[in-house]
């Protein structure tokens, strides 16, 4: 029995009304511990619209709903936490707009000081990678698995892993300790759709 759970990161750029109904059949088809919405460059009125039709969704079936980069708004629009770069915003300014009951997490890359830092400035739980190279995010760092095995041995904090994870090499980093596995286009764009990419992620990690 593995204690890894999934983490769904919503696409780039989503249409929100037809995106709700891919949501709900992916939260449908098995279990989810996340959603962070990342839309990046939009203006604060359409994150806001992909909120308040998303939230409720996610929410609903008992799914937390993060929001990326902004404290400010996940406060106002009833999401339950936030999702912040170091390079973006200092994890301790983002805990002090959400305020001690939101949920903050923090990208870590692959840099150990980093993620002690946003554990002392009051993160929820840190994010390391890619792991693996990604379609959905250009990145320069990559992450070795040998910091998931260090973290989850060193510290009590929960560790997310992300960057390029689909079913097929998803294995490495369950028995390395990722409490979540952070997925876009394994869901997003799996060739039978978003339910069959949860059912064959939590397929992968129940086998890990």
């Amino acid at each position: 029995m593995t204690d890894c759970q999934l983490y769904l990161v919503t696409p780039p750029a989503l249409d929100p009304a037809a995106f709700a109904a891919d949501l709900a059949r992916a939260l449908d088809a098995g279990p989810v511990a996340a959603v962070q919405l990342r839309l990046k460059d939009a203006s604060d009125d359409a994150i806001l619209r992909a909120i308040d039709s998303l939230r409720p969704v996610a929410q609903e079936r008992d799914v937390a709903f993060i929001l990326n980069d902004r404290p400010d708004l996940a406060r106002r629009s009833g999401c339950d936490g936030a999702h912040v770069g170091m390079d973006d915003m200092p994890a301790a300014r983002a805990r002090a707009e959400l305020g001690d009951t939101l949920q903050l997490g923090v990208s870590c890359y692959d840099s150990r000081d980093m993620a002690m830092r946003a554990g002392e400035d009051g993160a929820d739980y840190v994010a390391f990678g890619a792991f693996f190279p990604s379609s959905s995010k250009d990145t320069d760092v990559r992450a070795d698995i040998d910091l998931l095995s260090w973290w989850t041995t060193m510290m009590e904090l929960p560790v997310v892993a992300i960057g390029g994870i689909n079913a097929d090499n998803c294995g490495p980093l369950v028995r390395a300790g990722a409490d979540f596995l952070a997925v876009i286009g394994a869901v997003w764009s799996h060739p039978e759709g978003p339910a069959a990419g949860v059912r064959a992620m939590n397929a992968a990690i129940a086998a890990a």
